[in-house]
């Protein structure tokens, strides 16, 4: 196995950073939304899609904010991967549909005002992103705490399909969402416009990545980041389509395809906050079982510095005059 890198400065800035900005911007869009105001920065049909790009940003903050406790990158990539997509793409999504800002199409001043910072703020934390992640792969290998180890807690065999059925739905909506958003908006159970779409779309490719990159990994305790996000922003989209639930369509296979995968997203973390509970048990278990005053094995053909000598195991030597 590689030698694992060390986790650069630069993504731990990134990350306190942007969880304060995402807790503050995702708790004005969804309660906004809560209170049926469409108060996103582009101008969109319904309150219900700026409110579930909000409840996205709130429910991943928290989890942000963790990352700084990681020594090593290999232990949060699975969480600021998916970051970076959102970042840069809502970003792009903003620049490709600029007509629909809320400053081009005209509306109350804060709104307009609130849209030209959306755009300035997540260009800098777009390019800010790109470059600290060029930066940590840039990061040689090794250093302190970063020695080559194997899974501490593999994934059980029985989860791996469904988080294979999970991240492939989120992964394929949301490129869909992105690529096509005139004819996969369309089959939404709301309402959506062109810049809706690929802002829903954004959120749903980063949590299919976050899903899949997990499966990758294949060690519950590097994806700990990713799983104290996942259950909270299950829990917040969720709220939000139940106060909007009037609006949905939920009786098309759309909506019931999407109550079936957030009521995945939300099972998958508290599924691995189980197995990664259990997992913690277990160790701190072993480790007070083991015997305190137990000596360290030996390589075979060695000899161990606490067993005496064979020669000094059978008495006293012969003298002279004993032959």
């Amino acid at each position: 196995m590689a030698v694992r890198k060390e986790l650069s400065p630069g993504i731990v800035v990134l990350s306190a950073v942007v969880s304060g900005i995402s807790l503050a911007t995702g708790a004005l869009l969804t309660v906004t939304s809560l209170f049926g105001y469409a108060a996103g920065p582009w101008v969109s049909p319904e309150a219900l899609s700026p409110g579930l790009v909000g409840a996205a940003m709130a429910g991943v903050a928290p989890a942000l904010f963790t990352i700084g406790r990681a020594r090593l990158w290999e232990d949060v990539r699975s969480l600021v991967l998916p970051l970076v997509i959102v970042l840069a793409g809502l970003f792009a999504v903003s620049l490709l549909n600029g007509g629909s800002l809320q400053a081009a199409e005209g509306g109350p001043l804060f709104l307009a005002l609130f849209s030209l910072g959306w755009v300035a703020v997540l260009g800098l934390l777009a390019l800010g992103a790109l470059g600290c992640l060029v930066a940590q792969y840039r990061t040689p290998a090794g250093g302190t705490g970063a020695a080559p180890r194997h899974p501490v807690a593999p994934l059980p065999g029985w989860s791996k399909p469904p988080l294979a059925v999970v991240g492939s739905g989120w992964l394929g909506i949301g490129a869909g969402l992105l690529a096509f958003p005139g004819f996969w908006g369309g089959l939404l159970p709301w309402t959506v416009n062109r810049a809706d779409a690929q802002g829903l779309g954004v959120w749903a490719l980063a949590l299919g990545v976050g899903v899949l990159g997990a499966l990758a990994e294949d060690d519950l305790t590097r994806i700990r980041p990713a799983l104290r996000a996942v259950p909270l922003i299950a829990l917040a989209i969720a709220l939000v389509l139940a106060v909007h639930h009037r609006s949905v369509d939920w009786t098309s296979g759309p909506g019931a395809s999407l109550l079936a995968l957030v009521t995945g997203l939300f099972t998958t973390g508290a599924s691995g906050h189980w197995l990664l509970s259990r997992a913690d048990r277990r160790s701190a278990h072993g480790a007070e079982v083991a015997p305190a005053g137990s000596a360290p094995a030996t390589p075979a053909g060695s000899k161990s510095e606490a067993a005496p000598d064979a020669s000094l195991a059978v008495g006293p030597s012969p003298t002279d005059d004993d032959v």
